[in-house]
């Protein structure tokens, strides 16, 4: 059967028009991916910490501290630019906060800041005590059996439980009414 335009798959070659041979030519593809440009948005550098700064997050509850340990320091302890001890007015608050400085014998070698949000300020100075017992571990890895064994590398797991349907709270429920 001889073979017909509509029935050969194949082209025919032809030579180059004019237009196409003036259309810009492809440029190779470059060599080092610092070349290339990025297809992807590149992640978020990490803040950098600075020598003699170790930082880290503690969460409780709700709550949220970024602690940083600036060394050398006097001991000074600041919560979101305040002194801990006008930010936190309870006695309770200040023992948890220096609980791990107490335990590593580190309190007056440290400036502290903290920054905390979320929760309550129970929930934030136990966020504090978390995050500052991470940071001394960065600081001292030595430290770390010493800080786990009185429970203050372990995250606290309790918060509020979710409320449910038909009820006024989580497990309590409306007031009964007989009649």
């Amino acid at each position: 059967m001889p073979e017909t335009p509509e029935t050969n798959n194949a082209k025919p070659e032809t030579a180059p028009t004019p237009e196409a041979a003036a259309a810009p030519v492809a440029q190779p593809a470059p060599e080092t991916a610092a070349q290339a440009a990025p297809a992807v948005k590149p992640a978020r550098e990490k803040k950098k910490t600075y020598e003699g700064e170790w930082a880290a997050t503690g969460r409780r509850k709700n709550a949220a501290a970024r602690v940083r340990l600036l060394s050398p320091g006097t001991g000074k302890i600041t919560v979101n630019g305040k002194p801990y001890d006008k930010y936190f007015t309870r006695e309770t608050y200040h023992i948890t906060i220096m609980q791990p400085l107490k335990l590593a014998k580190l309190i007056d070698k440290f400036d502290i800041v903290i920054n905390a949000k979320g929760g309550g300020t129970t929930g934030q100075a136990d966020a504090a005590r978390h995050g500052i017992a991470r940071a001394i571990i960065k600081f001292d890895t030595s430290l770390r059996s010493l800080i786990k064994k009185a429970g203050f590398l372990t995250r606290d797991p309790r918060a509020k439980e979710r409320k449910k349907y038909g009820r006024k709270r989580a497990r309590k429920r409306f007031q009964y009414s007989k009649r």
